[in-house]
């Protein structure tokens, strides 16, 4: 299993628990789980209304949504208020639209109640719902993930990098790498999964590649500290180019994200330009103040906010789905290198559309170890 955060860390507990995997060990290139993208992010557990141009990403989040909170109800904060707010101009939709939206997929909404309306300035906010969205804390399920790896049995290699895939002897796979202090070391495995995010494409040898193609971008997450007005809300101003001011439970804070100001930089994916290496080297200048100002616009309490300070992380996306906002699981097979698959989630909740795929596949139990 290449890739320690929640997507690698989860299918490698499911594969050992329910399809009795042995011999897992995950390499993860920082010193800790979790400490990327599952965690420089919005953190919320989606319920389908992001996504009004994406059906089938919104009904999918509605089905996943009380499975996550099933199965991970010690890292799932629900003690806020969640609106949604229809903008009154360049919104792709309009508010009977979001409504309407909202009933096909089977999402709770309700008008929100006068003094949540007064939030906003009516003028700019066409209308303003109460909705059903929770939000996660990474931390706890960072804790989740180590407990579950030892009571699996999963061998974890920290502060180790993998840089090679290649084709071995009797169906197994080579892998190359890279220790902290610059050693190298190869080893067999049958299974590879290949759950590094950003990085999926980083590997010299015999692999290809993902076919999907995929977008990176350098995103800024502000945490704020919210003002009493907002202090029990999580808010998303849609749909065009506005705005999200979530409850962030690491930090006890909220995010500011702006459609327009969070995404800094983007490239297209390509074998050789590492994207960690990217942001390494961008000058992370914040943003901050033009989200505040734009915002302040619609929600002008978010004016009396105290900025804290700014999250930088790699976002990666399908190119394909760029139009319509979907997030699709990509997961590839390699055919150049069987036993290899490419994972990435779109959303924290697409790991049950990984698990319904996996049970697709059968896995010999008899062959190997599994990375």
């Amino acid at each position: 299993m290449i890739g320690g955060g929640f997507y690698g860390s989860a299918i490698a507990i499911y594969l050992a628990r329910e399809r009795g995997l042995k011999h897992i060990v995950l390499i993860e290139r920082e010193s800790a789980l979790l400490t990327r993208a599952s965690y420089n992010n919005q953190a919320r557990v989606h319920n389908g209304y992001h996504y009004p141009r994406s059906f089938t990403t919104a009904y999918r989040s509605r089905v996943n949504l009380p499975r996550f909170v099933r199965d991970w109800p010690q890292a799932v904060k629900k003690d806020f208020t969640k609106l949604y707010a229809i903008a009154r101009r360049n919104s792709k939709v309009t508010a009977k639209q979001f409504e309407r939206f909202c009933h096909e997929i089977g999402a709770r909404i309700q008008p929100a109640v006068p003094s949540l309306c007064a939030l906003f300035d009516p003028r700019l906010i066409e209308a303003v719902f109460l909705v059903e969205e929770y939000v996660f804390d990474a931390t706890q399920l960072a804790d989740w993930a180590v407990r579950e790896l030892k009571a699996c049995g999963v061998q974890i290699r920290f502060e180790t990098r993998v840089t090679a895939l290649s084709r071995g002897t009797d169906h197994a796979l080579q892998v190359t790498l890279k220790n902290s202090d610059g050693t190298e070391q190869i080893l067999t495995s049958r299974y590879v999964f290949n759950c590094t995010y950003s990085g999926l494409n980083q590997y010299t040898g015999d692999f290809a590649g993902t076919q999907t193609r995929l977008k990176h971008e350098i995103t800024e997450m502000a945490l704020m500290q919210a003002p009493p007005a907002l202090a029990g809300l999580g808010i998303t101003v849609m749909d065009g180019p506005f705005f999200s001011m979530m409850p962030f439970p690491p930090r006890g804070l909220h995010t500011l994200s702006h459609v327009r100001y969070t995404p800094h930089w983007h490239w297209n994916d390509a074998p050789g330009i590492d994207p960690y290496q990217k942001l390494k080297d961008y000058d992370q200048a914040t943003r901050v103040d033009r989200m505040v100002r734009d915002v302040g616009r619609y929600l002008p309490a978010v004016l009396d906010a105290q900025y804290v300070e700014s999250l930088f992380e790699v976002k990666t996306v399908l190119v394909k789905n760029e139009g319509d906002d979907g997030r699709p699981i990509l997961f590839e097979k390699h055919p150049e290198l069987p036993g290899c698959y490419s994972v990435l989630g779109g959303k924290i909740d697409n790991i049950f559309d990984v698990y319904e795929k996996l049970d697709t596949y059968c896995f010999s139990t008899a062959i190997g170890s599994i990375l």
